[in-house]
């Protein structure tokens, strides 16, 4: 009786692995199904899931699907947005990274909303060109005729619109100051032509921004065009005064080449 009962339970434990193995084929079911369920959402939603499930396990991916460090003591609420605004790598709200030009819009609007709060439109202006985002000064806001030397009331301003120009997101972006005059011959103690004139006024510009704005002054240079590069028609004095000007250039960088 008792070998009787012996054989029974050697065969009883000899069975004991289907347990085991329909455990694991109804994990690989469930993986398969989440798999299967992922394939089918929109890749924002699929990206909620592999983040939530990720976290589980003690790491998260990022968009790209490169593993990132999870910060466990940070708990967020399941209504909260995780994504947000990241100026320092030109993200936006979703997350996609802004091309360049869609980060130089972001900077001509942020100019364009300090312009309109200052009544600074007759005497400023901004633009985006093909070589990048140009900021226009009036010559008479910052210089008296004949003259190079910044008027003093006027460097607040030319401050501030530097400080904005300087963004994490486009420091890899070279700033010139351009100088320009127009067409009437001058000569004074101190200049011999117009084009003297432009390069000392864009130096002096340069060296203001580099000074109180926190640019690195190997990313900026100066350079004076003198009445050789007009915007107006010098034959008026409307075009003479749109010709009497300071840019402020910042390059696209398929330019950087232009500047090293």
């Amino acid at each position: 009786m008792s070998r009787r009962k012996k054989k029974e339970e050697e065969h009883d434990n000899s069975e004991r692995w289907l347990l085991s193995y329909a455990d694991f084929i109804t994990l690989l079911m469930i993986f398969f199904v989440v798999m299967y369920a992922m394939s089918r959402m929109d890749k924002s939603e699929s990206t909620k899931l592999k983040h939530s499930i990720s976290a589980e396990f003690g790491a998260i991916f990022d968009d790209n699907g490169g593993e990132k460090p999870v910060d466990m003591g940070v708990e967020m609420s399941s209504g909260q947005q995780a994504v947000q605004e990241d100026s320092s790598t030109g993200k936006s709200q979703e997350g996609a990274t802004l091309s360049e030009g869609e980060k130089q819009e972001q900077v001509k609007e942020m100019l364009d909303e300090y312009i309109a709060e200052n009544s600074l439109a007759d005497d400023i202006t901004t633009s985006i060109e093909t070589r990048g985002l140009v900021v226009s000064f009036n010559g008479s806001m910052f210089f008296e005729s004949g003259e190079a030397e910044i008027k003093s009331e006027q460097i607040p301003s030319l401050v501030e619109v530097a400080k904005l120009l300087n963004q994490p997101f486009l420091q890899q972006s070279y700033i010139r100051v351009e100088g320009y005059t127009d067409n009437v011959p001058m000569k004074n103690e101190e200049y011999d032509s117009n084009w003297d004139l432009s390069v000392m006024r864009a130096s002096n510009v340069a060296k203001a921004i580099i000074d109180q704005s926190g640019i690195d002054p190997t990313k900026v240079s100066a350079v004076g065009y003198g009445e050789y590069r007009p915007t107006g028609d010098n034959n008026t004095s409307e075009g003479r005064a749109q010709n009497r000007r300071v840019d402020i250039l910042l390059l696209d960088s398929e330019f950087n080449d232009t500047e090293i």
